[in-house]
């Protein structure tokens, strides 16, 4: 019966692992919108929008369903505020049954130079109060998460007025390339994984 096994998975597991979780991290709110923290929502509203799917609000969060590749994709702006985002993860993902492995969150890095986009499957939260909250409520760092560079053009102390801080108008100018790369990674990551993605796009 091993090749049974092997070549017939039970319908539940299959099910599993055709789902994805896509998280964008932000705060709600118009005075939040355009700011540099908002960067993983933009870019999951962004996707949202190419693969012709339509945010509506549920709990914990404004979500949005699609397909690609034959995969079932939940989109997800939590409506938490950024730092208890751990709280709207956790819910999706126990609800739909999606795999740690399938989630990928995506979200404002200030290691990272402006425009520059990073895959990683794990890592620390870097002082981010969205991945820390993540973190404490998924009780693991080894989860997916696409890192967007926003810069750290900041004087000591001036952390916070910078990422809650608009977009300067350069910013403005050269985000619509950023979403466009940003979907690109994303779609590959669904289509063929995260390490073949880091591979193809990190460099």
């Amino acid at each position: 019966m091993g090749w049974l096994t092997k070549w017939f998975k039970p319908k539940e597991q299959t099910d599993r692992t055709m789902k994805y979780l896509i998280v964008g991290l932000g705060n709600i709110g118009n005075e939040y919108r355009h700011t540099r923290h908002n960067a993983g929502f933009l870019v999951v509203e962004a996707l949202a929008e190419h693969l012709g799917a339509t945010f509506q609000e549920g709990r914990y969060g404004a979500m949005a369903q699609a397909s690609f590749k034959g995969r079932k994709l939940w989109l997800l702006k939590p409506n938490t505020y950024m730092n208890r985002s751990g709280q709207a993860i956790r819910y999706w993902l126990d609800k739909e049954k999606i795999p740690l492995e399938n989630l990928l969150v995506v979200v404002d890095e200030i290691q990272l130079p402006f425009g520059q986009l990073r895959l990683r499957k794990k890592g620390s939260d870097g002082g981010h109060n969205g991945l820390k909250s993540i973190q404490e409520q998924l009780q693991s760092t080894e989860y997916n998460r696409l890192r967007i560079g926003i810069g750290n053009d900041f004087n000591r102390g001036q952390q916070i007025d910078y990422v809650l801080g608009e977009w300067s108008n350069e910013e403005k100018d050269g985000f619509p390339e950023i979403r466009t790369l940003g979907i690109d990674i994303i779609k590959s990551f669904i289509a063929i994984g995260a390490d073949r993605t880091m591979s193809q796009y990190n460099g």
